[in-house]
């Protein structure tokens, strides 16, 4: 049987119950990933003191799940595409029920590093399976963007509430429970998909060239390393050669992405215009976010000397507005067209970042919240509508290729964010500084300042001054590119059509 019709409502183009209830198995997926991320951050001291791990060893647990998730997704939506949506987002759920146990149960810093791995290509699995799939199963482009908008809905609700249930579970339980939750969710998508979700695949598809496969991790692996390093550490020599490292296997892997017949990742995709922009825009959202959602939440905490739970509840309007603007994204979209809502949630997370360029150094906690939360609601519009944009515009059989490519956009923003906003941050940060201090480790950061300066009041003035600095400007700079991306979105988008 040629799976390749099974992608829609057996009664027409109207999605109906199964098709709906299958996104509740989908968006399930999502809410799990977004707080298994977000628990992780309260978990770590706990498995650190229980497993011995040291701060090496901490950076990895971490940072080895986003650099697999990254390295994997293009490969893995490409896969789902020749091998069928469902089976792919099964085999992913199977892995990753099985690594969340052997996490939870990990003897050592090395076996659970080993199990975040897994994760993560697990997880590389789930999120283009998921995306391709709701593409298939919501034909009619209202209902698809709807869906598209409940599922983003679900993954910010997780962020938000990530922190709450990790704090539930680390209160009564081993900090192995963190990893164990997800198993359930797992087990759900096992049992559900064959019954809910039709299978899809390309029937026109090559075999995998596990030679493009081998250039895209060398590809994308090293830059986001390179990435991560210089947020951590600020400009070295490794972490640079890492970069241009992964820039030049990029070079490799596009030229023999031309030459293939069956390519890993079909160049073609970028002819269309609203593909294009609609990716380039998402990219650089992402990186402001990124950028900005760093500096505010060291500002909460050193600026404004508040504990980290404190700093987190102060961040968590900033989720709910991202949860409420994300569910009606669609409907506006319909009402007022793309372009319009796009542009329009752009200009609003402007005004939310112009908010940010006039945070004082003394009390500023109700303007940093207040412009994170436009800025949230307004990136949000555009997210909320702008993977229907990616999705659509991408053929059916190229589905899968679509939702991993705008999830790599995503995972690369948040690390281009991190690292080019914060070291510019860091940058002014230092640039506002004395050239002779009474303590030269303030110079460093703004957490080292605080730490070596906390019984020299005018000294912590001065860095958090000096931070602040950094913040406003950053906000500048973010918020012009904002508005910068709102009139690019007006003029290109402006002749598409959301029922397409």
């Amino acid at each position: 049987m040629n799976t390749s019709s099974l992608t829609g409502s057996p009664t027409g183009t109207l999605a109906g119950r199964r098709e709906w209830t299958g996104l509740a198995v989908l968006a399930s997926v999502a809410l799990l990933l977004s707080v298994d991320v977000s628990v992780l951050f309260l978990a770590l001291p706990h498995l650190s003191a229980g497993l011995g791990a040291g701060a090496t060893q901490q950076l990895w647990i971490m940072d080895v799940y986003s650099f697999m998730l990254a390295g994997f997704l293009v490969t893995m939506g490409t896969l789902g595409d020749r091998i069928g949506r469902r089976r792919l987002l099964m085999i992913g759920a199977a892995a990753f029920g099985a690594a969340s146990i052997v996490a939870a149960y990990s003897v050592s810093a090395e076996m659970l590093i080993a199990a975040r791995a897994l994760l993560g290509i697990a997880g590389a699995t789930l999120m283009p399976s998921s995306m391709a799939l709701i593409r298939n199963m919501f034909r009619d482009g209202k209902q698809m963007g709807t869906a598209i908008g409940l599922w983003y809905g679900c993954f910010m609700l997780g962020m938000a509430a990530g922190p709450l249930v990790g704090g539930v579970l680390l209160e009564h339980f081993w900090w192995g429970s963190a990893f164990l939750m997800g198993v359930p969710f797992m087990v759900l998508v096992l049992v559900a998909a064959p019954v809910l979700l039709p299978e899809y695949r390309d029937p026109g598809a090559g075999r995998l060239d596990l030679a493009s496969v081998a250039l895209s991790l060398a590809t994308i692996l090293p830059v986001v390393y390179g990435l991560k390093e210089i947020a951590r550490s600020g400009w070295h020599p490794v972490p640079v050669a890492a970069i241009v490292v992964g820039a030049a296997f990029g070079l490799v892997f596009v030229r023999r992405q031309r030459r293939l017949a069956d390519p890993l990742l079909d160049l073609r995709l970028f002819a269309n215009r609203a593909f294009a922009t609609t990716l380039g825009t998402m990219l650089l959202a992402g990186i402001v976010m990124a950028g900005t959602t760093l500096m505010t939440t060291q500002y909460l905490q050193t600026v404004q000397a508040m504990s980290p739970l404190e700093a987190g509840l102060w961040l968590v309007p900033q989720n709910l507005a991202m949860i409420v603007a994300l569910t009606f994204a669609p409907a506006l979209a319909r009402r007022l067209g793309t372009a319009y809502v796009m542009a329009g949630g752009f200009a609003v997370g402007a005004v939310g970042l112009f908010l940010h360029t006039q945070v004082p150094s003394v009390g500023g906690t109700g303007l940093v919240v207040t412009g994170l939360v436009l800025a949230s609601a307004g990136v949000a519009l555009p997210m909320g509508v702008g993977n229907g944009v990616i999705m659509t515009a991408a053929p059916a059989e190229k589905a899968g290729s679509a939702a991993s490519l705008s999830e790599t956009s995503g995972e690369f923003g948040v690390a281009v964010g991190v690292a080019a906003l914060g070291s510019l941050g860091t940058a002014i940060y230092r640039g506002q500084l004395p050239q002779h201090l009474p303590v030269e480790a303030a110079r460093e950061s703004i957490t080292a300042a605080v730490t070596a300066a906390k019984d020299l009041p005018d000294l912590l003035d001065l860095v958090r001054a000096a931070f602040t600095t950094g913040l406003n400007t950053v906000a500048a700079i973010s918020a012009i590119t904002f508005l910068g991306l709102a009139a690019v979105t007006l003029v290109a988008l402006r002749r598409h059509n959301p029922t397409t």
